[in-house]
């Protein structure tokens, strides 16, 4: 069995905009069928998400692990939106 065989999934860690204007932060390693999911395109999703689609992706990050996007993830829900906006904002002008 060679190498790419064994290797581990790419874990991201993401931040959604609700329709509310909130924010949801999770992990996956499929972002598209994620998105879908808490669109309510496929089954599955956030009971978060479901009372405030449509949600739209709006920043993300690959991490090295499963371990490593739920730390990146905690730390993204402990900040404040105005943290989370300048995130965004930073990303966007990297862009």
């Amino acid at each position: 069995m060679n190498a790419d065989a064994v290797r581990s999934p790419l874990w991201q860690v993401y931040l959604l905009q609700c329709a509310d204007s909130s924010f949801y932060a999770g992990v996956t390693t499929d972002l598209a069928r994620r998105i879908q999911q808490h669109n309510g395109q496929l089954a599955g999703g956030a009971r978060y998400t479901r009372a405030r689609r449509p949600v739209a992706l709006v920043w993300f990050k690959a991490c090295d692990s499963r371990s490593d996007a739920q730390q990146k993830e905690q730390a993204l829900r402990r900040l404040s939106r105005e943290q989370k906006l300048a995130l965004i904002a930073g990303a966007e002008e990297r862009g």
